[in-house]
């Protein structure tokens, strides 16, 4: 991956070098260059109203309404875009306590979200509960790591999935955190929580070199960083191959613009979250030029407000 500006400066020079006038348009269509768009959200929360005026610190910031009007609004601007989520859905607000996941799944797939994972309070009601559930959503559950093989949730997730947009193959797959400890053992009973890094290996491989996809996605609910040695995005970056992006959640981390790392054998890998409740929206624009594989990024956040719908 290389600076926007760059990329198509080095893509003009060659269109120079030809002879050729060239526009930022130009330079897409000569060489063959996609674009695809990214948004993602994480740790959303039940939170399907916006904070109130007077909140001290997200005051009318969010909200289902303003979130779904923001992404139709980059739908009717970019040919492709995919829509991911990265857990913790619920738990947060009554509409979890008294409807059990029900208004949340509806929402996101009336907002057309393409995929999510599954976070450690997405069993706070149990795994029957949550099953009852799923059939709300018009979406998959990627989850690599969790093995249902022993319960309700059996079957009800993929470990991976591929999505083609504009021409572009992009493939993602989904991490969860350790639940011992941190969840009830009885709300997610005989689930087996597998190595991550792992999984991870595993399922990067697979996709960027066994099914050729261009970009290869990581939707983790490990967490972006800890002091004490336990598994998170930031290992997970630098210990990894084949991944271009991880979209992460779990630690609330509000990251303006992703991270960049370089993976075990020095290539770019970015990392992104957009802290909690629906307070904003991730965005990463990828630009892939198909001949030669080449891939360039911007990434940004936009926070869901009267504004950003404006």
């Amino acid at each position: 991956m290389s600076n926007r500006r760059d990329f198509l400066k080095s893509m003009a020079g060659s269109a120079a070098l030809l002879g050729l006038s060239w526009s930022p348009i130009d330079v897409l269509a000569k060489h063959e260059i996609e674009k695809i768009t990214i948004l993602h959200t994480n740790d959303v929360h039940s939170h399907i109203d916006p904070f109130p005026a007077n909140d001290p610190k997200w005051a009318g910031l969010g909200g289902v309404a303003r979130r779904s009007a923001l992404i139709r609004k980059i739908r009717a601007e970019e040919k492709s875009v995919l829509l991911l989520d990265v857990g913790d859905v619920f738990q947060g607000t009554p509409y979890y306590n008294v409807y059990g996941g029900e208004v949340e799944l509806k929402m996101m797939s009336e907002m057309g979200y393409d995929a999510s994972t599954i976070g450690n309070h997405d069993f706070d009601h149990g795994m029957d509960e949550l099953v009852r559930n799923l059939p709300k959503a018009s979406f998959p559950f990627i989850c690599s790591n969790y093995d249902f093989t022993d319960t309700v949730m059996n079957q009800k997730t993929v470990p991976s999935k591929i999505f083609t947009k504009g021409g572009i193959k992009i493939g993602v797959f989904g991490l969860g955190i350790e639940l011992r400890g941190l969840v009830d053992q009885k709300l997610y009973g005989n689930t087996i929580y597998q190595d991550p890094l792992e999984k991870a290996a595993y399922y990067a491989h697979y996709l960027k070199q066994e099914m050729k996809c261009d970009i290869v996605i990581c939707l983790s609910h490990l967490g972006y960083k800890y002091k004490e040695d336990k598994v998170s995005d930031e290992i997970l970056a630098k210990q990894s191959l084949n991944i271009d992006l991880i979209l992460g959640g779990h630690t609330h981390t509000f990251l303006d613009n992703p991270v960049r790392y370089r993976n075990r054998h020095g290539k770019e890998i970015l990392v992104a979250q957009v802290g909690w409740a629906g307070i904003k929206l991730g965005r990463i624009d990828f630009y892939v030029e198909k001949n030669s594989g080449r891939k360039d990024v911007i990434g940004s956040t936009v926070k869901v407000s009267e504004k950003s719908i404006a």
